[in-house]
């Protein structure tokens, strides 16, 4: 009888509307001129230990990215001071306790729910890792963007604030 209850949860869960969910982010190159050229997508699905990201990229430098959710739907450029941003219109990273602390997706004190893992890129220039965001629901990325940074995260705030990620080199807007 008791293994009848957990066949029957597990096919709950998996047939449930929350778990089913998922969307597909096409995400862009963004320099200084704006919006370029498709580099592929991401899908985000919600899964039983949080929300997985399955990337399916191409054209990216080898390596670790920083990749976080964005506060805002755009990945349009923005002037600061006086030279242009790209993608700077996404805001900053997801923050709705207004922690302004940069500590990494797995801390356990992680309320600066935009630090997602690393993005993964293989010497082909390929990213099909798939990540999982273990502090985030599927509802957290609706009316926000996806942002790759040129550089690794040390998800900290120090030596350099945010992580060190370096510039912003591709988005996606979640409706």
């Amino acid at each position: 009888m008791q293994l009848y209850r957990v066949i029957l949860i597990g096919l709950l869960l998996v047939t449930s509307p929350l778990y089913a969910q998922e969307f597909d982010i096409d995400i862009y190159h963004v320099d200084e001129n704006g919006i370029g050229a498709a580099i592929g997508s991401v899908t985000i699905s919600s899964g039983i230990f949080g929300v997985v990201l399955t990337p399916n990229l191409s054209g990216l430098s080898p390596g670790l990215h920083g990749f976080y959710l964005h506060e805002n739907p755009s990945c349009d450029e923005m002037e600061e001071g006086v030279k242009t941003v790209p993608a700077l219109a996404a805001g900053g990273h997801y923050d709705p306790e207004n922690t302004n602390t940069h500590l990494g997706p797995y801390a356990q004190s992680h309320l600066h729910l935009g630090d997602l893992p690393y993005l993964y890129v293989d010497k082909e220039g390929n990213a099909t890792l798939p990540l999982l965001a273990t502090s985030l629901k599927l509802s957290d990325f609706k009316g926000r963007s996806l942002m790759i940074h040129a550089g690794g995260d040390y998800y900290s705030d120090e030596p350099a604030k945010l992580g060190g990620g370096g510039p912003r080199i591709a988005c996606g807007v979640i409706q």
